[in-house]
């Protein structure tokens, strides 16, 4: 616990917490919009004619079920990306401020150490999520009253949803810890995780579509191989027809993140640091 106060006191002497937080509030509100006008999309009944596989996706994408789950995790593409750029400075600072030697002199269980980074992440990742979680549960329902649905605070699915949002949060601090083991670096780990992470995304919606188009539906389901859309498929709330089932993003985001701490600490452990 000691190692784990240790490191979240070297976060909070610095201004780079409160830096993300003033970032994610406006990209929050933006995807509450776009969140906003696709629910009332969905609930207009304006799509004109439709195939039979186009209908059923509406339908499931229009559901109580998946509209709440959509606006009560809300924010959740831009908030990963915060979260794994906090992961990365949680270990890059230590190199950038040449802090990394003092640390294993006070400490010299890397292991431990490398565990209590991974908790310290973690622990940003939960106050991240809690504040975006209160903030959807007020501005979800607002929403969903507005476009004429209840709101669904009761509902269980979207309730699973914001427990599995939260598993998403915690597991991109865990690839943001990673990566800033991989790259010391701490402007290279970061420009290198953006881009992984943005251009990964769109890049993959861009390519699975066109092969999509080409060989088959089947091609969808290649989406669970990219963490960022895994993430999404998570909080869907509803099984979209031709889409992936909700369980295997999970199952795939788990294995990445377990790969990444498991070689995460290995590194630590045996690199030099000088």
């Amino acid at each position: 616990m000691n190692l784990v106060r240790s490191e979240l006191l070297k976060i909070r002497t610095t201004n780079t917490w409160w830096i993300f937080a003033l970032i994610t509030l406006p990209l929050w509100a933006l995807t509450l919009l776009i969140n906003w006008l696709q629910a009332d999309a969905l609930t207009s009944n304006n799509m004109g004619e439709l195939s039979a596989e186009q209908a059923a996706q509406f339908e499931a994408a229009a559901s109580p079920d998946a509209l709440s789950s959509n606006l009560f995790t809300t924010g959740q593409f831009f908030g990963l990306l915060i979260v794994m750029l906090l992961g990365i400075i949680v270990v890059t600072s230590e190199f950038f401020h040449q802090t990394v030697t003092t640390t294993f002199l006070t400490s010299p269980h890397r292991t431990a150490v490398m565990v209590a980074k991974l908790v310290a992440a973690g622990v940003l990742a939960l106050l991240f999520w809690l504040v975006t979680t209160a903030l959807n549960l007020v501005a979800g329902s607002a929403v969903l009253n507005a476009v004429g649905v209840d709101s669904q605070l009761g509902n269980d699915a979207a309730w699973r949803a914001i427990g599995l949002n939260l598993l998403a949060y915690l597991l991109w601090a865990v690839f943001g810890v990673g990566i800033g083991v991989l790259i010391r670096s701490q402007i290279g780990a970061t420009v290198t995780g953006i881009l992984l992470y943005l251009g990964g995304s769109i890049g993959a919606i861009f390519v699975i579509a066109i092969l999509a188009d080409r060989w088959g539906d089947w091609i969808n389901n290649l989406q669970l191989l990219v963490p960022s859309l895994a993430s999404s498929l998570m909080v869907t709330g509803a099984d979209i027809p031709g889409n992936p089932p909700r369980w295997a993003g999970a199952a795939v985001l788990i294995g990445y993140a377990v790969v990444t701490g498991v070689v995460g600490t290995l590194l630590m452990r045996r690199r030099d640091i000088s």
